[in-house]
């Protein structure tokens, strides 16, 4: 029998339970996923408290799994089970039925570990929770994952030297060229001159990411709000999207656009490839909430590749609105499965018109 990616563990919420709590999906739910987990129904929020507060550290269930209300009471479920210690290991998800943007905006304030709008494919779902309990349980942080899975992949000695001679080169050349961005940014807005982030790399190695800055100093918390906004949000299919872009960002200030559209934003970056962090070619290291949500075997082959300042995707179709997640997902599984050394050649040089290719995402 042939087995589809999102089955490929459908075997490892067996004992995994599930506190469920909610009647519309109630039905397709026990039928979908009575099989893989185990289930505790709950008609209501009242009676999915009582069930909890009746739990003990050793029968709490691995995942909470609630059905938004229209009044939004689950939200205040979620506060209260949050300031209980015992309940700090536990994964919440929430089903939306409807397609308001306040819900998944107070979901995301609240940290939930992901937020459904259906109607959605319930393998999805069911791949997804058995990521998230294999996740907490054997590797609880992406930095514990890169001791295990980083032994996967080890840089060509090629590959890491022509690293350190172009980087080490063009950091020598272009440090006026640093030094006037350093002082032009330190002019036009309050705020550090290089803006330093937790990024994931190869091996889902966690490392400091450095860039120019070029968004206002609030720019993170304005993130949540934004991504939920009819006018600046991007949808797929309901779910959260993995590679989060904003067209058009509010949060970037008017030397940041130039910054960004001219590619000097990027020029920090070439300390983090002589340290070694990334490579000059390789898939683009992403923001640690985002990782998180590559970790099915469809696509967690990207991380088994080496990070990089630019890559397959980047010289494609860069600036071009068709660009889907899926098809940079494809392209980044692709190069971690093909690079060499000649495939590095033909996307540095084609990297220097994409650099010129406007984006405003």
């Amino acid at each position: 029998m042939h087995h589809i990616a999102t089955e490929w563990n459908e075997n490892a919420g067996l004992h995994t339970g599930i506190a469920y709590s909610g009647l519309e999906l109630k039905d397709l739910a026990a039928t979908e996923l009575n099989s893989y987990f185990q289930i505790k129904f709950n008609d209501s929020l009242a009676q999915l408290e009582e069930y909890l507060g009746n739990q003990s550290i050793l029968t709490i269930p691995e995942i909470i799994l609630i059905e938004v209300d229209e009044n939004g009471e689950c939200f205040s479920l979620i506060e209260h089970l949050k300031k209980n210690f015992l309940f700090n290991g536990v994964i919440i998800v929430l089903i939306s039925l409807s397609n308001d943007k306040g819900l998944k905006q107070k979901a995301m304030q609240l940290k939930v570990h992901d937020f459904y709008i259906y109607p959605f494919p319930m393998s999805d779902l069911r791949e997804r929770l058995n990521f998230l309990v294999k996740f907490k349980l054997i590797k609880p942080k992406l930095i514990d994952i890169s001791q295990e899975v980083d032994v996967k992949y080890r840089m060509p000695f090629s590959k890491r030297l022509l690293d350190i001679l172009i980087s080490g080169i063009m950091l020598l050349i272009l440090s006026p060229v640093l030094l006037i961005v350093a002082i032009a940014i330190k002019l036009d807005s309050k705020g550090a001159v290089i803006y330093k982030s937790k990024r994931v790399g190869t091996g889902y190695k966690v490392f400091d990411f450095y860039k120019f800055r070029s968004m206002r100093t609030d720019a993170d918390k304005l993130l949540i709000e934004l991504s939920t906004q009819n006018q600046y949000a991007k949808e797929d299919g309901g779910t959260k999207a993995a590679f989060v872009k904003i067209k058009d960002d509010p949060r970037i200030t008017k030397l940041g656009n130039f910054l960004r559209n001219s590619s000097l934003d990027e020029l920090p970056q070439l300390f983090n490839i002589l340290l070694g962090d990334m490579s000059l070619v390789g898939n683009r290291p992403l923001p640690v909430y985002e990782a998180e949500m590559l970790t099915s075997n469809e696509w967690s082959m990207r991380f088994l590749g080496p990070a990089g300042l630019t890559g397959l995707w980047q010289i494609t179709k860069r600036g071009k609105v068709d660009m889907s997640e899926r098809e940079r997902k494809k392209l980044d599984n692709f190069y971690a499965q093909n690079h060499s050394f000649w495939l590095d050649m033909k996307i540095l040089i084609r990297t220097v018109p994409a650099v010129f290719q406007k984006e405003k995402v």
